[in-house]
């Protein structure tokens, strides 16, 4: 049976947060909690999805807000790479300035992933490939036909490298070193907006046309 991938999108700057599972074990993980717990569950719920473990591909607050909700229901290791932690514990600061909501720390990650690790939802499995420049440590989780790229790459665009952290020149060398290389057929599922296609971003992407064109 197919890999199924759900789209969840949640929270006031609307990021995309991934239900991806097996649909023959009902295995999945969860990929960017970024709030609205409520929906995450319930999609789990209806699915009878067991969650193998939650995973941020970074730790920008509208990424993580739903984290310790989902996690204290599911039972699910949360996990990020290391140079993500520090940024859980700016949540609250940034949250407030940006959303002018109070919010906790969202929980520690209880293991942290690194280039060439590998995260199973039963008979899929999907390879962390680093990929630093909208953040420290941002990741993203590479499957045999879909790339769940968080927000390294948008359709038409790519992140933003003006927060703290961030750097250009570091994002398109990700993006040369670690995507480009994929098959042009390869989905990729960013962390807001449609999805696309590496090919579809070598053509149309301003950004792909000046620094790889």
């Amino acid at each position: 049976m197919p890999l199924s991938i759900q789209t969840i999108t949640v929270g006031p700057l609307a990021v995309n947060c991934y239900l991806v599972g097996d649909s023959e074990s009902r295995e999945a993980i969860i990929i960017d909690p970024g709030a609205e717990p409520e929906r995450i569950l319930a999609a789990v719920s209806s699915g009878g999805w067991t969650v193998n473990c939650v995973i941020v591909t970074h730790a920008h607050f509208d990424h993580v807000l739903a984290a310790e909700v989902v996690l204290e229901t599911t039972g699910a290791p949360f996990l990020m790479h290391p140079m993500e932690v520090i940024l859980l514990e700016r949540v609250p600061d940034v949250a407030l300035r940006w959303l002018g909501v109070n919010t906790d720390p969202p929980p520690h990650p209880e293991r942290l992933v690194t280039e060439g690790d590998t995260i199973r939802a039963g008979d899929y499995s999907f390879t962390v490939a680093e990929t630093p420049g909208h953040s420290p440590g941002g990741i993203c989780l590479v499957g045999e036909e879909e790339v769940f790229v968080g927000d390294t790459v948008f359709e038409g665009s790519i992140g933003r490298t003006d927060l703290p952290g961030a750097n250009l020149e570091t994002l398109i060398t990700s993006i040369r070193e670690k995507l480009l290389p994929l098959d042009g057929g390869t989905v990729l599922y960013p962390g807001h907006g449609p999805p696309t296609t590496i090919d579809c971003e070598k053509k149309t992407n301003p950004f792909f046309l000046q620094y790889f064109g």
